[in-house]
């Protein structure tokens, strides 16, 4: 059974039980419920409803109609397609992916640190049958790093560069409402992302926001513990380490939302349907 946390300054408020739908706090606005309602959705998508709850999480994210929302790391564009639906054609869907590697390419093969994210029409599968969306990848960029200089080049004869892993690289074309992450924060704690640092790639998305902006991460709880050794393993990450991690990005913490229980312990992708799962709500000063 779904619960919900609301909290201010801070402070937890209250708690309610949820029941199939949003509690009378978060109600189901009627454009969120139009366009789950809308008959370009896939069949593959409306089996996934009773599941992911669309109606009560896209609620509880305050996405409304004329906002400008990011979709990040979307992997098939489930919520993508309902998203574009809700913001409608004032709005924007801007469908941002990370380039997933195995090994760091060399240098010479990086964007130069003023090259903008690679671009890309927004897939068929991803935009559904919305005009609205906008897809691009972000690369991996080169950055200053004058601390690697040492005595052996004591003329500066040469530039000094690092890499930086492609999260950390977050930008979108314009302020946005909301950013929306579903099933892949804990990914950018392992090494087929370049093991960003996860300081940075929070205080990106935070820039990317307008004031008042919310960021939405949803994922598979873990239990107690230094969750992020169970990224790549279970497939999960512990509550409070999100929580620390986006917090001491200076988001303020807004709410959480969990459905199901189980012992999160079990492989996530084994027992998908089955574990319990979190949506932690952040927002910009």
């Amino acid at each position: 059974m779904p619960r919900i946390v609301l909290a201010c300054a801070g402070l937890l408020l209250a708690q309610a039980v949820l029941a199939g739908r949003a509690s009378a706090a978060e109600p189901v606005p009627a454009y969120i419920e139009t366009a789950l309602a809308d008959p370009s959705r896939p069949d593959t998508d409306l089996q996934r409803d009773a599941n992911r709850k669309p109606a009560e999480v896209i609620a509880f994210a305050s996405i409304k109609p004329g906002d400008k929302v990011a979709d990040f790391m979307p992997d098939g564009g489930y919520f993508t397609r309902i998203f574009c639906k809700v913001v409608g054609d004032a709005g924007h869907v801007y469908v941002i992916g990370v380039t997933r590697l195995a090994t760091a390419p060399p240098p010479e093969h990086l964007p130069s640190p003023s090259a903008p994210p690679q671009s890309a029409p927004a897939a068929p599968e991803a935009a559904g049958a919305c005009h609205n969306v906008t897809m691009s990848s972000l690369k991996s960029r080169l950055v200053p790093a004058p601390e690697l200089h040492d005595d052996s080049d004591p003329g500066w004869v040469y530039e000094y560069w690092s890499s930086s892993p492609a999260a950390e690289n977050f930008t979108a074309p314009e302020p946005l409402d909301v950013i929306w992450t579903s099933g892949n924060y804990h990914d950018l704690h392992n090494k087929a992302f370049g093991s960003p640092d996860m300081s940075r790639v929070n205080t990106a998305l935070l820039a990317a926001l307008k004031p008042g902006g919310l960021l939405l991460i949803e994922a598979h709880a873990v239990r107690m513990g230094p969750g992020a050794r169970h990224g790549a393993s279970l497939h999960r990450i512990a509550v409070e380490q999100v929580r620390q991690e986006v917090t001491q990005a200076g988001f303020e913490f807004a709410g959480e939302l969990h459905d199901g229980e189980d012992t999160r312990s079990a492989n996530a992708h084994d027992v998908h349907h089955e574990t319990e799962r979190f949506l932690l709500k952040f927002r910009k000063p």
